[in-house]
């Protein structure tokens, strides 16, 4: 099985350490990023399935670009604080799913969706 090549912006280090760490445990290729334009550069780069977006470093407008731009990319948000207005604007603009970013499960589910189901199928 190919792996997948996702792209994480992530703005709190500790987040992204753990993000890094749990997706390469799942067959996946991450690159981290430090801004949104070497976030979109990379998606296209590394023709990324997976985008991992910390809301704290873009916004909605940029996950609607995203979105457009990159339509077969899985696109998910984070915020520490996101209310049902955020997750709502963001499902609206494109994204999968907003998590909070403690949440590395939830995030992981997002991103990988049937990807999980049919690696843990295979094994």
């Amino acid at each position: 099985m190919q792996p997948l090549n996702v792209v994480l912006l992530q703005s709190d280090s500790r987040v992204a350490e753990s993000l890094v760490s749990a997706l390469a445990s799942s067959s996946t290729s991450v690159r981290q990023v430090k801004s949104f334009g070497e976030l979109r550069n990379s998606i296209e780069k590394h023709v990324a399935g997976i985008a991992i977006l910390d809301m704290e470093a873009a916004s909605i407008s940029d996950v609607e670009h995203l979105s457009r731009e990159f339509p077969k990319a899985r696109i998910v948000c984070t915020h520490r604080l996101a209310d049902e207005d955020m997750w709502a604007a963001a499902l609206n603009a494109g994204a999968v799913d907003v998590c909070p970013p403690s949440d590395t499960r939830g995030i992981l589910r997002a991103a990988l969706g049937n990807h999980v189901m049919n690696h843990s199928a295979a094994a």
